[in-house]
């Protein structure tokens, strides 16, 4: 383990995490909402420092990025936890569950990506990359490829500021344009994801992922609404939509179709230059 970043110290032993917007306030001995977050006699830690739980070669296009160094590849990685608690998680195993890991430093992670001659540099993703923020930090300021990250967005200013000179892509997951749906179904809020999408945009390349799930975020309204905000930001951030499959708390929920996909498609070129 290594000693978090972001944190201040309370009365009783007790700290707040000052990473993301929870802000959980963690007792000793306990971990904030992420799980990976914990309090040791007064000092926060984070438990996923030199951790990994998933390595891949993989197409940019699968991040997904379309509109960065199309048609390349890059090293992807992950490790486990998630400041969200999505029921319809697509990578439950790792975001909500303690895999099976293995330790490697940034130096080695580094190695292995200087090896990969095909690859154009990292990608952090599969769980929630900005609660692993100590390790992407130390790599991404050592890496002389590109460093993305793959992130739900929900992290405080400060931090994000402070990373985004290391990053030159980033996709981010709007979920929704509804606040009571990041309330009631992801367990956090709207409001810091627009404000990360803004920040960041000013500064690297972004592009957004919008999971469309039948009845509950895949309205007409909806998708006109939530373009109409990006396009108010920059109509020429791309939006990947992508239909829900029925995975962890959700099994019972059916497949989104392609026909509703279509249709919510040529609602957001309205407004937006790049859908795919």
């Amino acid at each position: 383990m290594k000693q978090a970043s972001y944190f201040i110290s309370m009365k009783n032993n007790a700290v707040k995490c000052k990473l993301c917007p929870h802000e959980c306030e963690i007792m000793e001995n306990q971990s904030g909402i992420c799980g990976v977050r914990i309090n040791m006699d007064g000092v926060l830690y984070t438990k996923t420092y030199n951790q990994i739980s998933s390595i891949a070669i993989d197409p940019i296009e699968k991040k997904p990025i379309r509109r960065y160094k199309p048609n390349t590849k890059i090293l992807s990685v992950g490790t486990f936890g998630c400041n969200f608690k999505c029921g319809f998680c697509q990578n439950y195993h790792i975001s909500q569950l303690t895999p099976e890991l293995e330790e490697m430093s940034s130096n080695e992670l580094l190695d292995i990506s200087d090896r990969q001659k095909e690859s154009i540099g990292i990608a952090f993703t599969y769980n929630e990359p900005t609660i692993w923020y100590e390790y992407i930090e130390e790599t991404a300021r050592k890496n002389k490829k590109d460093t993305i990250l793959v992130t739900n967005g929900f992290i405080n200013k400060e931090p994000l500021l402070n990373l985004l000179p290391y990053i030159n892509a980033m996709n981010i997951d709007l979920k929704s344009i509804n606040p009571h749906f990041y309330e009631r179904v992801c367990k956090g809020k709207l409001e810091p994801v627009m404000e990360t999408i803004k920040t960041a945009h000013e500064q690297t390349h972004v592009e957004l992922t919008f999971l469309s799930i039948p009845d509950l975020n895949d309205s007409m309204e909806e998708m006109k609404e939530l373009s109409e905000w990006i396009a108010s930001v920059d109509k020429n951030i791309p939006l990947h939509i992508i239909p829900f499959r029925p995975m962890y708390k959700m099994n019972d929920t059916p497949y989104q179709t392609h026909e509703k996909i279509d249709k919510l498609k040529s609602i957001a070129f309205k407004y937006l230059s790049f859908v795919y």
